[in-house]
C-alpha cells in the first residue's frame, strides 16, 4: 500500500512534466478502466487457480513494470504513451491482485480470527495512504520521478519477498455454494458444472454472481456496502473540496478534515483488531452504518473547521467498525471456493462504482448547495441502513466464537 501511494504520486508528476492538465487527468484515470472491466474476471482466476499464485504473479509483474519505468526515466525522456501504458498495466494487475488478496485470509487462520485479520488489513491500508504520498514526494525531491518510481518498485519487491514467505493452508471446509442457491438446482457442484465436468470461466463468473444474489447474508451486505460506497464517497472525495472552498478553509482545512476521517477510520480498524469479536455483529454493523451516515451528513452543515473535523473523525471511526464487521461477516459465511469472486464484487463496488457518484455529487452541490447535498447523502445512507435492517439474516448475524484450546497455526494437522 505504501508502494501504491508512491507510485500514484510519481505517475502524476511524471505526466505533469510532459503534458497539460487534461492529459494528466487522462493518465491518472487510465488505470481505473481495466481495473473495473477485469475485476470480476480476476475473482474467477483467483478461485480457479488459487489466490497465492495470483497474488505472487501480479505483484511480480507490478514490481518489474515499475522498475523498468524507473530505468527508462533515468536514461531517457519517454513520452505520454509510456505513462498511459503503465497505468493500464497497473490497473489490469490490480484487477487480479485485489480479489486474490481478499481470498487469502481463510487459508491463513481460523474463522474466529478473521475479524482481526480484517482490522489489521484496514490498518495497513490507512498506513499506506498516509505514508505513501509524503515518501513519494521525498524521493522526487532527492532524485526526481525516476527515483520515485525506483522507490515504489523497491517497496513492491519487498512486498513480494514477504508474500513468498507466507505459508497458507489448503482450502478450508465451508458452506457449499449449492446450499445457498449459487449453482441452481440438480446435481451440479458449487462451480455450476455437473460432476466430472469442468465449468467454463464464464459459467463460474455467473455462478459467483448468482451465489451472492441468493445468499441470505452476503447478498444484503454486498448491496448495502455498494450503496454506501456510492453515497458516502462523493462527500468525502468531492464534497470536502467544495466545502473547504466555500467556507474559506482552503486546501489545508480540507486536508485536516480528511486526516480526521482517516484517523477515525484507523481507530475503528484498531478497535476491530484488538477486540476481535464483537457480539451482535450484524446489529452493530447496521447501527454503525446508520450513525456514520448521519454524522457524515452533518459535516457539510457545521460552521467551523474544528466542528467539521470532529464530525469527520467520528464518521471515520464508525466507518472503520462498520466496514470491518461487514467484511468479516462475509468472509466467515462465504463458501471458501467462491471467495475470490465475492471479493471481486466488493472491490468493484468501491473502486469501480463509487467514482460514478463524483460528478453526480458535484452537479447536485451546484444546484442545491454543498451543505444540503451532504445532508441528502447522509439521509440516503440512513435509508440504506434501514433497508439492511429489514434483512433477518443480517440482524441475526454473529461472528464465530474463539475456538477452545490453543490457537491453530497454519501448517498444522488441522489447518494447513
Amino acid at each position: 500500500m505504501v508502494g501504491d501511494g508512491v507510485y500514484f504520486v510519481a505517475l502524476g508528476w511524471a505526466a505533469a512534466e510532459v503534458a497539460g492538465p487534461a492529459q494528466v487527468g487522462m493518465v491518472m484515470a487510465a488505470g481505473a478502466v481495466p481495473r473495473a472491466v477485469l475485476m470480476l474476471g480476476g475473482g474467477v482466476a483467483a478461485d480457479r487457480f488459487g489466490p497465492r499464485g495470483a497474488v505472487l504473479g501480479s505483484d511480480a509483474v507490478r514490481c518489474a513494470v515499475i522498475l523498468a519505468v524507473a530505468a527508462a526515466l533515468a536514461f531517457a525522456s519517454p513520452g505520454l504513451w509510456l505513462l498511459v501504458a503503465v497505468a493500464l498495466v497497473f490497473g489490469a494487475v490490480d484487477a487480479l491482485f485485489l480479489p486474490a488478496v481478499g481470498a487469502l485470509p481463510p487459508r491463513l487462520t481460523g474463522p474466529d480470527q478473521l475479524t482481526r485479520v480484517q482490522g489489521m488489513r484496514a490498518l495497513a491500508i490507512r498506513t499506506g495512504h498516509t505514508a505513501g504520498p509524503p515518501l513519494g514526494g521525498l524521493a522526487m525531491g532527492l532524485g526526481g520521478t525516476a527515483a520515485a518510481f525506483a522507490c515504489a518498485g523497491g517497496l513492491f519487491a519487498l512486498s513480494l519477498t514477504l508474500l513468498l514467505a507466507v505459508r497458507i493452508g489448503p482450502l478450508p471446509a465451508g458452506p457449499a455454494a449449492r446450499t445457498e442457491g449459487a449453482a441452481g438446482t440438480g446435481d451440479r457442484t458449487e462451480a455450476g458444472a455437473a460432476p466430472g465436468e469442468r465449468a467454463t470461466a464464464w459459467r463460474e463468473l455467473v455462478d459467483g454472481l448468482r451465489y451472492i444474489r441468493r445468499h441470505r447474508l452476503i447478498g444484503p451486505l454486498v448491496v448495502s456496502g455498494a450503496a454506501s460506497e456510492i453515497l458516502l464517497n462523493g462527500p468525502l472525495n468531492v464534497g470536502l473540496v467544495l466545502l473547504a472552498a466555500e467556507r474559506g478553509w482552503g486546501a489545508s482545512g480540507m486536508g485536516w478534515i480528511v486526516s480526521a476521517f482517516g484517523a477515525g477510520a484507523g481507530a475503528g480498524a484498531l478497535l476491530i483488531t484488538v477486540r476481535g469479536r464483537l457480539p451482535y455483529a450484524g446489529r452493530v454493523q447496521i447501527g454503525t452504518l446508520a450513525v456514520c451516515a448521519v454524522t457524515l451528513g452533518t459535516v457539510g452543515l457545521l460552521p467551523t473547521l474544528p466542528a467539521a473535523m470532529g464530525a469527520a473523525g467520528a464518521a471515520g471511526l464508525l466507518a472503520g467498525v462498520c466496514g470491518g464487521l461487514s467484511q468479516a461477516l462475509i468472509l466467515t459465511s462465504a463458501a471458501p471456493s467462491l471467495l475470490g469472486r465475492v471479493t471481486a464484487v466488493l472491490s468493484l463496488s468501491s473502486l469501480g462504482l463509487a467514482p460514478l457518484s463524483y460528478p453526480v455529487f458535484g452537479a447536485a452541490a451546484g444546484r442545491w448547495g454543498v451543505g444540503e447535498t451532504f445532508a441528502a447523502c447522509g439521509a440516503l445512507g440512513l435509508l440504506v441502513a434501514f433497508g439492511t435492517l429489514l434483512s433477518p439474516a443480517v440482524r441475526a448475524a454473529e461472528l464465530p466464537r474463539p475456538a477452545p484450546g490453543p490457537a491453530r497455526a497454519p501448517g498444522n494437522a488441522n489447518h494447513g
